[in-house]
């Protein structure tokens, strides 16, 4: 379903009439279908925003929080700041929005342990959007990779949620990263620094020229 969606929306997202609100219906349906499948089409969803950024008259608070839920999906990229910034004032004061937006925040401060807390509290924010929890642990592992060589095995789990000990040892599968009992290996960090030699050329005519000048 998402696969014929993506075409139909692709076309009408050409042109000028992309900003037609007629389109609107067909575009929330495609981001309810998002997250029932567990797809992601940052395009469309930023084309709604859009749309009731000209129409206001049409805004749907519970999309919004679809779109800005799923954007939370693709960090580490910038979908989710792109997303709030077509929210004006209000909308962003909106009481529902603030929630997912104090999500964000967490994430973003990597305060993962307490994000599983507080979406563990407001779990029905989530409970029509596949696959939720797993992209944020990608997320989650993403940030252990770049920030730890080793970590201990509680402490991973507890970052990724408190998952269970089958789970924790799919996530270092997955990761390739290295059961050592009690901690996991995630890589040594000094063999990812790699040096950059810089080399600036300056030619005699330029350096004759800064000569002249300083003289004069």
């Amino acid at each position: 379903m998402a696969d014929m969606m993506r075409a139909t929306v692709a076309s009408l997202l050409k042109g000028i009439d992309r900003y037609n609100p007629e389109n609107l219906v067909t575009l929330e349906r495609y981001v309810a279908i998002q997250c029932e499948e567990n797809t992601y089409d940052l395009e469309a969803n930023l084309a709604v925003l859009k749309l009731y950024q000209f129409n206001p008259s049409y805004y749907q608070t519970p999309v919004t929080m679809r779109i800005l839920l799923k954007a939370l999906t693709n960090l580490p990229h910038t979908d989710f700041i792109l997303c709030k910034s077509l929210l004006d004032g209000a909308r962003i004061d909106d009481e529902s929005v603030q929630k997912v937006i104090h999500l964000a925040n967490m994430l973003e401060c990597c305060q993962f342990t307490a994000f599983w807390a507080n979406l563990e509290e407001e779990a029905d924010l989530v409970t029509d959007i596949a696959g939720f929890q797993d992209s944020i642990r990608k997320f989650v592992c993403h940030v252990v990779g770049i920030s730890f060589q080793t970590i201990e095995k509680d402490c991973l789990s507890e970052q990724l949620g408190h998952i269970s000990d089958a789970d924790l040892k799919m996530w270092i599968s997955k990761y390739g990263w290295e059961d050592k009992g009690d901690s996991v290996f995630i890589t040594n960090q000094e063999e990812l620094v790699k040096t950059k030699k810089i080399t600036e050329k300056i030619s005699f005519d330029s350096v004759a020229e800064i000569m002249a000048m300083n003289s004069a």
